[in-house]
């Protein structure tokens, strides 16, 4: 029914703004509503229903792709990573690399038990070029969507498996994201169950509240310029530079298979390096006025933007086929989860080692922020980091998987 971008905004706008109005409620209903369910979560499905039940085309919008992903979310990137403790991050420890190598093993492994599973309980569904179909789905849970049309390319995958395989991927990947969302509200009484030391995090969350406190200020209409100037002049900066380099390594083999020709690779990493330069500076002093709130502003409209890209009634469409992504995904879920056992890490590390592979570089931080804004470039240099593993990954995958098909 809204086709007009303009339009749609403004009811993006609106619904968060009615989210975190009623979220803000200390009284009556609306309190015990949101003990159990966090506000975060409302500002990803509410969209999600908008696009359901037909009122917007998500799929149609520019307000994720450009406006969003490749706007809003490097600006919040420089604006977050801006105000960061970078000792503070380092101390987090070799742990989290660890969990994110994991993920990404457990998601290989997670394919050929799902394809195994799925030829035993319903070999139709495995048929055919399925096994190409999971192999571009595994480019995108590892590395991006760069990554998943590469898999399509050195596959021959059928285009209509090819769209089948982007609904699992919508469908299972983004389901998966709210949990962890969910959850992440829910991380002190998990990390306490296990026993995980989260001292690193929670040292990191008090000199982060303390450096804040000590440079808050009422904020003026410079302090806001500054900061808008900040953020999206480094925008503008990495996307002049992004489109050049993308095309100079574009021409080299080894460049093109750590996805170094991708201009949103270039992107996100020179907003987050430019961020924590400027982070050793006093440009720091600006979250006084105000500048990781606005950073966090611009990442809630990306998750609305990112929710309305979802068709709930399609999780029903192809029940064989979602049920092979869940199968996969749940495989993925146990591994990382009992690594994380052993290990004793913080949920925070589970979450980031399993988003920044599932979701990448534009949904990592999201869930990120979830735990403090601060830690939202950590979620965006791992998602990054899959850009560069994804596509060797996935193609051992498809080898793999086209073996056990016969093909």
């Amino acid at each position: 029914m809204i086709t007009n971008d303009i339009v749609l905004f403004g009811l993006i706008a609106a619904t968060l703004g009615a989210v975190f109005w009623t979220a803000s409620r200390e009284t009556g209903p609306w309190k015990k509503f949101y003990t159990y369910v966090p506000a975060l979560l409302l500002c990803y499905f509410i969209p999600g229903i908008y696009n359901s039940v037909g009122l917007i085309d998500g799929a149609a919008s520019k307000l994720y792709n450009p406006v969003a992903s490749r706007v809003l979310l490097p600006a919040a990137l420089v604006l977050l990573t801006l105000t960061i403790d970078l000792k503070g991050v380092l101390k987090l420890g070799p742990k989290l690399l660890v969990m994110y190598a994991a993920a990404s093993i457990s998601v290989i492994l997670g394919a050929v038990v799902a394809f195994a599973v799925m030829d035993f309980l319903h070999p139709q569904t495995v048929a055919g070029d399925t096994w190409g179909g999971m192999a571009a789905l595994a480019g995108s849970w590892i590395g991006g969507g760069a990554n998943m049309m590469a898999m399509q390319v050195a596959f021959d995958v059928d285009q209509t498996t090819f769209s089948q395989f982007v609904v699992v991927d919508v469908a299972v990947g983004y389901v998966w994201m709210a949990v962890l969302i969910f959850l992440a509200n829910r991380a002190p009484a998990i990390d306490a169950r296990t026993g995980a030391d989260t001292r690193a995090i929670e040292e990191l969350k008090e000199r982060l509240a303390s450096f804040q406190k000590r440079h808050e200020r009422v904020t003026t209409l410079t302090d806001l310029m500054v900061i808008l100037a900040i953020a999206f002049g480094t925008v503008g900066l990495a996307h002049a530079v992004a489109g050049p380099a993308s095309t100079w390594f574009g021409a080299f083999a080894w460049a093109r298979q750590v996805s170094l020709h991708e201009p949103f690779v270039w992107v996100v990493v020179l907003s987050t390096f430019v961020g924590l330069g400027l982070s050793l500076t006093r440009a720091r002093a600006l979250d006084g006025a105000g500048a990781s709130k606005i950073g966090s502003l611009f990442l809630y409209i990306l998750i609305a933007c990112i929710g309305m890209q979802m068709d709930i009634g399609k999780l029903a469409d192809r029940p064989w086929l979602l049920a092979l992504g869940v199968i996969w995904i749940l495989v993925h879920i146990v591994l990382l989860a009992l690594l994380a056992r052993v290990l004793r890490v913080p949920f925070f590390y589970f979450a980031m080692g399993s988003q920044s592979n599932i979701g990448g570089p534009a949904s990592a931080p999201v869930v990120a922020s979830v735990f403090h804004p601060s830690l939202a470039p950590v979620g965006a240099l791992l998602g990054a980091l899959g850009y560069a593993t994804g596509t060797v990954a996935a193609y051992v995958v498809g080898i793999v998987l086209r073996s056990m098909a016969g093909a």
